[in-house]
Parts: structure tokens; C-alpha cells; sequence
């Protein structure tokens, strides 16, 4: 072909190329072929919806109606700016209507969209959940989100009604209205109380040979309880003084405490302590007789314990040593001057472990050993006797702990006294031992308290004695403002080395009608009975007393 003939071709096509003003990437999509309309909706989701031309100028423009796959409409841009390399106004708009002619350009826009793809499920299934009802129409943007209660169904129940005001509520009555309610002492709680009242009653002393009398009673009592975290403590203390108002001249003054300290230690591990001490006029039942006194002679009581308890799976272990010191006063005789009791002052130190095994939390089979040693401050008494000794004892018993139901522990042994000197006779006895407590019904506490005493003697000869004592008592709140109690006692002496014994039965009952929670009035009858195998030492004794108690 000439030249001039290959100029007229290239001009032609040139001609019809600038007619038709078909964009770049549309011949490109053409050649490449159908896109998956799936693709193309998860495309649409992310693109900006087309600006639609006006309505006169869509009128206006002729539709055009490919022949071949592939080819796309002519685009007559309004302003006349078309060129080669711009996208015609209304590509978006003809890839919504037919999505399988979306062009895909380059590689870093077809990387994007496989992207897009792959995060389209998880996107598509947050936005349904989280606007459940959407528009058939497309959103695009950023879409609030629902709040995630705002998909719970709220459920209107008891707790949604409206609450009254504070104030307005019923008080909630209080179990225990007349309790004291205590004094506050840096980590204790104190509550003390004071009895005032007015005794009668048949025999002064409780003597063989009293007399009736009036007398004024006082008596002051104060517990204090620890509140720590770990570890307890308690303190009890009591002072009473009897005086005579009429009839026969009595003046007696008791006072005592005890406290008690637990400490708490890793592993299973406790300490427990306790120390106490108690002055009164010693009993006219007491086994030593002292003949031609005015008054009996004072007692002073001091005792200490220290012990470690352990428990090994339900294994348990306690070892405790035990001091306690016993003096007495010299007593006043009737003819004037004094009688000396040095001789009967002692010391008694006791060792003792115990064992048990935990058959149930309720239940705690234990058995326990003793041994100790008794001594006197005069090596030989006034009649020339030795009268320390040594001591052993064993017993077999049972822990019983049942809540606030049923508590406590009994237990039965043997003890022995074998005295330094051979003259005298070893004193060998059962032991009997008991501390519970029964709450059979609310407002109901019954008690049982038993123990087993070793008694010395200063008469010549003698070893001394064996005291047995029990005492049961009930407790009741009849009502919230009224309790009463009621108890019976028994003793039982027995002489080591004769015949001899005594038997002390009591009786005793009373009630407390509480004004308010600080004070009530309170009254109590008691009576006492004394038999004894020895020559005048029988005595009886009826007492009533009428009174007034406050408390904090």
C-alpha cells in the first residue's frame, strides 16, 4: 500500500476514535470478561452511591444498546470535558445496573477487593445483628449501633415496683430489747451491772448456830469481751458485800476474776491461757473446824493455766499445766486474839495431756492423764505431819458440740494423793467431771456443772477428803421484759481413812422484771440444807431477797 493510502487509514481511525470517546478502563473490562455478582454486591456495599444526572439531561441522552459482550454506552458529557482519561459521571450508576460490567483496573484495586471479600460475611453478620430491621435501600457511612441492653426484653417484677422512702419503712423489731447494750473500751466491749437489794433470811452464816438477820446486799459484776479479727479474750469479774441491817452482825466481802486469752496460730495451732483470783470468807461447811473462832478466816484463791491445743486431721492433742495457790487469813478467836492457819496454805501444780479422736464434728472421744504435786509452805505442820504429796489421775470423757443446740463435755476417772509421809493415808477416789449446756427451746438454757475436789486437813491423823459437787439449772425468758431461773445442788463429802461424810442440798429460784433495757427488779428464794455425820455441824437456811438491777 502507498503512503498516501496508509495516512488515510490511520486518519480514519483516528476520526471514528474521537466520535465514539470510549474510556480506557471500559475497553479493558470488555476484554476481561464477566465479574461474579456476588463480588459486585460486596463491592456496591463499600462504594459511594453515583450522583444522578438531572432528568432533562438523561432525556436528552440516546440510549445506546451494546451488539457485542463487553461494550458499554457512549457518554456525552453535559459540559463538554470528556476526554480519554476521565471516568464518565455515570460509571457508577451502569455497574449497579448491570454489575457484570464493573472494570477492575490494577492489581493493587483487585487486592483490595479480595480483602473486602473476605471480610464481608463477618461485617454483613454484625450489621444484622445489631439493626435487625434495615432498609431495603443501601446505607453507607458510619451506622450507629444499638446498645447491647437495648436487645434484651426488660421484665417488670417485684424488684421494679416503686420503693418507699426510708423513713417511711417499718423498724425492724429488735430479738433482744432489754440486753444490755455494753460500753465501748477501746477493742472490748464492757458491760457491767450492779445489783442493790435488801436479804432476808433465817441463818446469817449458815452456820449450826445462826441467826436471822436483814441484811443490805450489794453486788457488782463486769464482762468484757474482746472484738479482734483472730484470737479472743474475756475477762469476769464480781464483787459482793453483805452487811447486816438487824439481827445477827454479819459483814462478809467476796470478790473474784478470771480472765481467759486464746490466740489463734497457723497449722491448726492455739494457745489458750486463762488467770484468776478470789477472796471470800471461808464456809462454815468447810471439813477443817476451828473451835472458839468470831469469824471464819479469809480465803485467797490464785490460779494460772497455759496450754497448746493441735489438731492433726481428727486427731487432737492438748497439753496444759496448771498452778494454783491456796492461803488463808489468820482467824480471829472469841476470847480475843488470833489462830494462825500458815499450816494449811499450799501450792498445787498439775500437768496434764489429752488425746482425742474426732469421730463426727458434733462428736470427740478424748482421754486424758494427770500428774502434779502438792505443796505446803511449812514442810511439817503444827502437829509435826508431812503433808505434800504427789499426784496422778486419769480420765476417759466425751466433746460434745452441736451449735448453739447442745455443747460441752463429761468425763469419769480415777484420782489419787499419796502424801511424803507414810503415817498418813493415800487419798484414792472416782472422778466425775461435767460442763454442758442444752437450749431444748428459744429463750431456754439448761446447765450441768460438775467437779471433783481433793480437801487437806490439819487434824492429826487425817488425810482429808473428797468433795463431789453438781449443780443443774434452767434459765427461761418468759417474756421479752421477764426471766426467770430455777436450780438445784448437791455436795457429797467423804473422809478419806473413816466413816465420816456430809451431804449439802440446795435449792434456789428467781425472776427479773426488766423496767426498760437498763434496769429491772429482781427477787430470789433460796434454800440450803446440811447434814453431816459429825457431831454439830447440821444446819438449814431459808433466805429471800427483794432487790433492783441496772445495767449497761
Amino acid at each position: 500500500m502507498s503512503g498516501a493510502g496508509l495516512r488515510f487509514l490511520l486518519a480514519t481511525a483516528s476520526a471514528a476514535t474521537l466520535l465514539c470517546a470510549l474510556p480506557v478502563h471500559a475497553q479493558e473490562a470488555g476484554l476481561r470478561g464477566a465479574v461474579n455478582e456476588a463480588d459486585t454486591t460486596a463491592q456496591l456495599l463499600r462504594r459511594r452511591p453515583a450522583q444522578q444526572p438531572a432528568p432533562e439531561i438523561q432525556d436528552q441522552a440516546a440510549t445506546y444498546q451494546p451488539i457485542s459482550p463487553g461494550a458499554v454506552p457512549e457518554q456525552t458529557d453535559p459540559a463538554g470535558t470528556d476526554d480519554l482519561f476521565s471516568e464518565p459521571p455515570n460509571a457508577y450508576a451502569a455497574d449497579a445496573a448491570n454489575p457484570s460490567s464493573r472494570p477492575t483496573t490494577t492489581a493493587i484495586q483487585r487486592s483490595r477487593e479480595a480483602r473486602e471479600r473476605r471480610a464481608a460475611p463477618a461485617r454483613a453478620a454484625a450489621t444484622t445483628a445489631a439493626t435487625p430491621e434495615q432498609d431495603e435501600e443501601l446505607t453507607t457511612g458510619t451506622v450507629r449501633q444499638g446498645t447491647v441492653d437495648s436487645l434484651i426484653a426488660e421484665e417488670n417484677g417485684p424488684e421494679s415496683e416503686r420503693q418507699r422512702a426510708i423513713e417511711g419503712r417499718r423498724p425492724v423489731p429488735d430479738e433482744n430489747p432489754f440486753e444490755p447494750t455494753g460500753i465501748r473500751f477501746g477493742t472490748f466491749l464492757l458491760k457491767p451491772s450492779l445489783e442493790q437489794g435488801v436479804t432476808a433470811t433465817s441463818n446469817a452464816d449458815s452456820s449450826s448456830d445462826g441467826k436471822s438477820a436483814v441484811l443490805s446486799e450489794t453486788t457488782l459484776r463486769l464482762n468484757a469481751a474482746s472484738d479482734w479479727d483472730s484470737h479472743s479474750a474475756t475477762i469476769d469479774a464480781y464483787g459482793n458485800v453483805r452487811k447486816s441491817v438487824s439481827g445477827q452482825e454479819v459483814e462478809d466481802v467476796e470478790a473474784g476474776i478470771d480472765g481467759r486469752l486464746q490466740l489463734d496460730f497457723a497449722d491448726d495451732i492455739r494457745t489458750i491461757a486463762t488467770l484468776g483470783y478470789d477472796i471470800r470468807p471461808e464456809s462454815a461447811s468447810s471439813p477443817v473446824v476451828i473451835v472458839g473462832t468470831a469469824s471464819r478466816p479469809v480465803r485467797h484463791t490464785l490460779d494460772g493455766s497455759i496450754g497448746v491445743e493441735k489438731d492433726v486431721g481428727k486427731l487432737r492433742f492438748a497439753v496444759t499445766g496448771e498452778a494454783a495457790k491456796e492461803s488463808f487469813s489468820d482467824a480471829d478467836l472469841s476470847g480475843g486474839g488470833t489462830l494462825s492457819q500458815e499450816d494449811r496454805n499450799s501450792t498445787l501444780y498439775t500437768g496434764r495431756f489429752r488425746a482425742g479422736y474426732e469421730i463426727s464434728p458434733a462428736l470427740t472421744p478424748f482421754g486424758e492423764i494427770e500428774y502434779g504435786r502438792r505443796v505446803y509452805d511449812l514442810r511439817f505442820d503444827t502437829a509435826g505431819f508431812e503433808r505434800s504429796s504427789n499426784r496422778i489421775g486419769a480420765r476417759a470423757g466425751v466433746e460434745l458440740d452441736m451449735g448453739e443446740k447442745f455443747g460441752g463435755e463429761i468425763s469419769a476417772g480415777w484420782l489419787s494423793e499419796d502424801f511424803d509421809d507414810d503415817r498418813l493415808e493415800t487419798i484414792s477416789a472416782a472422778t466425775i467431771a461435767a460442763d454442758l449446756r442444752w437450749s431444748p427451746m428459744r429463750g431456754t438454757i439448761v446447765t450441768l456443772n460438775g467437779t471433783t475436789q481433793v480437801e487437806g486437813s490439819t487434824t492429826p491423823g487425817e488425810s482429808g477428803s473428797v468433795l463431789y459437787t453438781g449443780r443443774l439449772g434452767v434459765e427461761r425468758q418468759i417474756r421479752a421484759n421477764l426471766t426467770g431461773f430455777a436450780a438445784a445442788g448437791v455436795g457429797w463429802r467423804d473422809y478419806a481413812g473413816r466413816d465420816d461424810h456430809e451431804l449439802r442440798l440446795s435449792a434456789e429460784a428467781g425472776l427479773t422484771w426488766w423496767l426498760n433495757r437498763y434496769a429491772g427488779l429482781t427477787g430470789r428464794l433460796r434454800h440450803e440444807t446440811f447434814d453431816s455425820t459429825l457431831a454439830g455441824r447440821d444446819s438449814k437456811t431459808n433466805s429471800v431477797f427483794v432487790g433492783l438491777r441496772v445495767q449497761r
